[in-house]
């Protein structure tokens, strides 16, 4: 069984057991959370759900494992023959979750 879930702009095909970085949610670590924005379930008998825009009723509960930030990543500016070079850094925030089940 897999689900599609939305989150943080993004969207993600999830499956019990898994565990994946998206963007920082407002949670601690070990809490239990659900997540509804689902958009297609796909259950091990083969009758695919598909939302319009989400499935009612579905729901996918996972755990907050981490909260992090990712590696550093460098943006560079420059102009050429005019002296201009700008080098910023960032690292983005995010929350590694572990799905535990998708329920219907």
């Amino acid at each position: 069984m897999y689900a599609v879930l939305r989150t943080g702009g993004r969207q993600y095909r999830v499956e019990p057991g898994q565990e994946l970085d998206v963007e920082r949610l407002p949670y601690a670590e070990g809490e239990a959370i659900e997540l509804t924005d689902v958009l297609l379930v796909a259950p091990d008998d083969g009758d695919l759900m598909i939302g319009q825009p989400v499935v009612e009723g579905a729901v996918v509960k996972a755990t907050v494992v981490k909260q992090g930030r990712d590696r550093k990543i460098l943006v560079w500016k420059y102009k050429p023959k005019e002296r201009y070079r700008r080098r910023r850094g960032h690292r983005q925030y995010f929350t590694r979750l572990r799905i535990d089940e998708i329920t219907v």
